[in-house]
């Protein structure tokens, strides 16, 4: 039998290791163009699991003790093949239900409880049947007490390899390669082919191999792609990077980047090369105030986030002159950028991450952007006031320093915007913000020189373009002064995760209280009513 022969034991092991890890690392994809990849969909990803493998150690020793019969626990492998493997074709479907739910049935902390209720219903079960494998296998494996360190030693270590090799491999090579959906279902045919191979072996369980087979198979071809935005029907590209989701949306007026499925446009191109009625546009507040209006000749600008380049394409058209060059760290988004955002060739990209480059870079600017802020994941690094010196230091004499903020919510303490702004209010001398109207966008400027307003006005006065001189008049109207109000942000201390999930909190209490005042007063039948 094949139970005799410890190798195979050991092979169990070691698959079930790797098959775990790739399973977190798959759901990490899955969640992200959701509800983020930040620290703390990260730490519900990594807790459920270990709840599940607690949990499936714990019942795995007492059915090992209970029942001797391994072809239990390789029926269990087999059942969690087939949960893996319909993973990519109804976890989209399952996590957009969730969170319909609780939008309309709980008011604070809405993502988290999405992201766990998610993680619980989709991943919990099978990595629960994958943790009762070691459990099970020490106690088929040994034969002998005085072997019973050596053989403990041995399958911790098959899983531990395994669990490495099954941590990078789906980072570095299948989800780059074939993307998530085909990462669920590679580690799930391997689990199946395991599974099955024993229990055709001892002439067991083969209608349930032949059945589970069929069920991977439909999944396989019915849901090996990765379209988590599955009810768009015109999308010019979805695919995925290392880093991101991304989408690609073209429409008769412009062409959009999104790397998440429910809310934001990280970058946009006009096709009759207008304003883009966005925060780009009020950005561009940047160069008029640090003078690029009279003449950009010798100037130059450095943006770190540089998607795919809208506010690039607008520096060229409006400043001619300037030298521009980014910082992304998305390779992939850069390619998606010369391929259908027209980033002109000549402006060089670097492959990096922000903070990263300024710390190697000598060159001092004229502006900075700052564009990093993606959705609700705000990087800690780039949002401290170690991070906001290394960008001071690297401005000229009157540069400016300007930031997206991209989400704002009621100004009160838990705003993760007024976190920023006092966090750079402390670190330069003059810091002045306005609100891009129609959005959730805060623009932030900040100099060492002061007269913020008065330089953007005198720049105005020599732009060309009027429709820029009457939006650069209008911003200069509405821009507020703002100082360090003590809320700061170190490395040593930055919870951006937590602050930013308070804002999107008040944005979506803003955005969907009505129809939760609805489902309060009415029931379910009100609310389909209301919707319909």
């Amino acid at each position: 039998m094949m139970i005799k022969n410890k190798y195979y034991l050991y092979l169990t092991e070691f698959f079930a290791g790797m098959a775990v890890m790739a399973v977190e690392l798959g759901a990490s994809r899955l969640l992200a163009p959701y509800f983020s990849s930040s620290q703390i969909v990260w730490t519900i990803i990594i807790g459920t699991i270990m709840i599940a493998m607690a949990l499936g150690n714990l019942f795995g020793g007492k059915w090992a003790d209970r029942d001797k019969d391994p072809v239990k626990l390789f029926r269990r492998i087999l059942t969690a093949s087939v949960w893996i493997a319909l993973i990519p074709l109804l976890g989209k479907y399952v996590i957009i239900a969730i969170t319909g739910i609780l939008i309309v049935t709980i008011s604070e902390n809405l993502l988290v409880w999405a992201a766990f209720a998610a993680c619980l219903i989709i991943f919990v079960y099978p990595l629960f049947l994958l943790g009762t494998v070691t459990p099970s296998l020490i106690r088929f494996s040994v034969s002998d007490i005085d072997e019973n360190g050596r053989v403990a030693g041995r399958l911790g270590a098959c899983n531990t390899v395994g669990s490495i090799i099954g941590t990078f491999l789906p980072t570095f090579v299948t989800i780059p390669a074939v993307g998530t959906a085909i990462t669920f279902l590679i580690f799930a045919a391997v689990l199946f082919a395991l599974a099955s191979l024993y229990l055709i072996s001892v002439k067991k369980g083969r209608a349930s191999v032949v059945i589970s087979a069929l069920i991977i198979i439909l999944s396989a071809v019915f849901g090996h792609r990765s379209d988590f935005a599955f009810w768009e029907n015109d999308l010019t590209y979805e695919g995925e990077s290392v880093y991101n989701y991304l989408q690609v949306k073209d429409d008769e007026r412009a062409t959009y980047l999104s790397t998440n499925v429910m809310f934001g446009v990280q970058s946009v191109m006009m096709k009759d090369s207008s304003l883009t009625g966005l925060y780009y546009d009020h950005a561009l507040a940047a160069p008029v105030m640090a003078g690029l209006g009279r003449d950009s000749a010798g100037k130059n600008i450095l943006i770190l986030g540089m998607g795919t380049g809208t506010f690039a394409t607008q520096c060229r058209k409006y400043f001619p002159d300037a030298d521009i060059k980014g910082v992304e760290i998305d390779e992939k988004i850069t390619m998606l950028a010369r391929e259908y955002f027209d980033l002109s060739e000549d402006i060089p990209v670097t492959t990096y991450d922000g903070r990263a480059y300024l710390f190697a870079d000598k060159e001092k600017y004229d502006i900075i952007m700052v564009d990093a802020y993606q959705d609700i994941t705000i990087p800690f690094q780039m949002s401290s006031t170690e991070f906001f010196t290394e960008v001071k230091d690297h401005l000229k004499e009157g540069g400016v320093m300007v930031v997206n903020m991209n989400m704002h919510g009621d100004d009160t303490e838990g705003d993760i915007t007024d976190h920023l702004t006092d966090t750079v209010a402390s670190v330069f001398k003059e810091v002045k913000t306005v609100d891009v109207p129609r959005t959730t966008n805060r623009e932030m400027f900040a100099s060492m020189e002061e007269g913020l307003s008065e330089r953007l006005l005198r720049g105005a006065d020599d732009l060309e373009d009027e429709s820029l001189k009457v939006l650069m008049t209008d911003i200069e109207k509405r821009l507020v002064f703002e100082e360090n109000g003590g809320r700061i942000l170190t490395d040593d201390r930055a919870p951006v995760e937590l602050l930013g999930m308070n804002t999107i909190d008040t944005l979506i209490q803003g955005s969907v209280g009505y129809y939760r005042d609805i489902f309060k007063e009415k029931g379910l039948k009100g609310l389909i009513e209301e919707l319909g």
